[in-house]
């Protein structure tokens, strides 16, 4: 693989034609003889990586050994456990194609992705087993279920037993550069979810564009995510990235509540930490918070939602390092727009990543003025092929070599782009868009708000106006006194139309698995 780069020119990567994203993933940190050296550690112990490539090669021909041929799917719901990369890697360097599930949906959402993807086999942590029950005597596609745990259960095929009587060396299926790798499934949010289709060079890709550029991550660094191997931003954190430069990632099957994540930051001192805006706001709000002194981190990293400024600032004022705020999408696989160390402003999403070209839009996709809000789009090579079985949705996001994000933004005259809203978040006020996340920044603003949602809801005159929906620190209680300073806070710092006319006060904020806003729920729950 080579990078050429001329100052003030993206980087251009070449990769083999004949190329294998597990092999090249693995024999990096091999030929630098770090063989060694610990690649991942979960609640059960370490794995270094020459360990990891062994296992990566036992689940290989283990796959193959229960039929699976090339290009085949294999479903993984796994926790974030030494499993998941081994059976991650091992499908991919024998070709077939693992699809990476999200561990916090219903058994219907499985039932769909199981017959929509066709996946030959089903790999499924033991924790999770139960919500898959039901369904896998229906799946017409599936032949084999095997399940990942401590201890063998009867009955059902075990993971570790599979891997311990495989052959320790596996030869690489011959895939090119451009054949099909991985796929992830989307939230489904605006429907049924979509397999997204994803390359062998697009794993590397983020690593040598966003990871080693814009993080400076090296071999030294210990890497902890909050964010799931899952998730796609999870999955550079955690795997991609550390592996890319031999770096050590720390994995942690449980949830990550602010209290579970502070113990991972202080027993095992990782320098760079992956989180997200609600974790972030969540941890600033616990008593589990961990001292300055007490962590070790240089790199603090969020993306899935924009981050407000007052969190990104008195996160800041806390530890002493910045959060570099990106935004990365399932189909751009990672971060494409970001902060950078020295060069933060909070309330904005940085800057394009050398690589990637940017562009603000109107709704006839004609690009727009600095200054005016329009829909971002992105064109890079880690864009996604297509989504599987759906090719009028394909069409509608694949434009070419550009991709549609689904998110208004700003850009400035300094080249810094300013988040407003997904696309179907956005409000007409008094004939002037109005962007909830705007709003809600303001609201989190005042020392009694922990969390807040910004939806549109008709007045008696049947025009559109912001209510929020708020909740409230430890504490605090709501009140009708409390709304109406609320309502004068947002309107010291915004212009007047965009303050919330109404504000309610709830307990909790609906969300999807990976903590994103439902605004949808918000804006139906207001139509009642």
């Amino acid at each position: 693989m080579a990078v050429d780069r001329q100052a003030g020119e993206p980087p251009r990567i070449a990769l083999p034609r004949d190329y294998n994203a597990a092999v090249d993933l693995i024999e990096r940190n091999l030929k630098a003889g770090r063989g060694d050296k610990i690649a991942f550690r979960d609640d059960r112990g370490a794995l270094s990586y020459a360990a990891l490539a062994e296992r990566v090669d036992r689940a290989a021909n283990a796959l193959r050994g229960l039929g699976l041929e090339q290009e085949q799917r294999v479903l993984l719901c796994l926790l974030d456990t030494v499993d998941f990369p081994t059976l991650f890697l091992g499908a991919i360097k024998a070709g077939i194609v693992p699809i990476a599930a999200n561990t916090l949906l219903t058994t219907a959402d499985y039932d769909f992705m199981l017959r929509d993807s066709r996946a030959r086999a089903l790999v499924v942590s033991d924790a999770l087993y139960d919500r898959f029950a039901p369904i896998l005597a229906k799946q017409p596609a599936l032949k084999h279920v095997i399940v990942s745990g401590s201890e063998p259960v009867e009955g059902r095929r075990s993971l570790a037993a599979l891997l311990a009587a495989a052959p320790p060396r596996a030869k690489a299926a011959e895939t090119t550069a451009d054949d099909f790798c991985f796929w992830l499934y989307s939230s489904g949010s605006t429907g049924t979810p979509k397999g997204t289709v994803h390359l062998h060079s697009h794993l590397i890709l983020t690593a040598e564009l966003y990871a080693k550029p814009i993080l400076g991550i090296g071999e030294d660094d210990v890497v902890f995510s909050a964010a799931k191997l899952f998730f796609a931003y999870g999955l550079g954190n955690a795997l991609t990235f550390p592996m890319a430069v031999g770096a050590t990632s720390l994995l942690m099957a449980e949830r990550p509540t602010p209290a579970s994540v502070a113990r991972m930051l202080t027993r095992h001192a990782p320098t760079i930490f992956y989180g997200v805006p609600t974790l972030y706001g969540a941890m600033l709000a616990s008593p589990d918070l961990p001292k300055r002194g007490a962590v070790s981190f240089r790199r603090c990293v969020s993306a899935g939602e924009a981050l407000p400024e007052e969190i990104g600032r008195r996160w800041s004022e806390h530890f002493g390092v910045d959060i570099l705020d990106g935004i990365g999408s399932t189909e751009m696989l990672h971060i494409f727009l970001s902060n950078r160390p020295g060069d933060v402003r909070y309330g904005t999403t940085g800057r394009p990543v050398p690589g990637y070209e940017l562009r603000v839009v109107d709704d006839d996709g004609n690009p727009v003025e600095p200054g005016e809000i329009g829909e971002l789009q992105i064109a890079g090579p880690t864009s996604a092929a297509f989504y599987w079985n759906q090719r009028e949705r394909s069409r509608h996001t694949f434009l070419g070599g550009w991709t549609r994000s689904g998110d208004k933004y700003v850009e400035d005259r300094d080249g810094y782009f300013t988040y407003c809203g997904r696309t179907d978040d956005m409000l007409k006020v008094s004939g002037n868009y109005v962007s909830p996340f705007e709003v809600e920044a303001a609201l989190l603003a005042h020392e009694a708000v922990l969390e807040a949602a910004v939806v549109g809801q008709l007045d008696e005159q049947k025009l559109m106006k912001p209510k929020a929906y708020v909740v409230l620190k430890p504490g605090a209680a709501g009140s009708a006194k409390l709304a109406e300073t609320l309502q004068q806070h947002v309107k010291a710092r915004l212009a007047p139309y965009k303050y919330p006319r109404w504000i309610e006060f709830i307990d909790e904020l609906p969300k999807t698995a990976t903590g994103k806003i439902q605004r949808f729920k918000l804006r139906a729950r207001s139509t009642l």
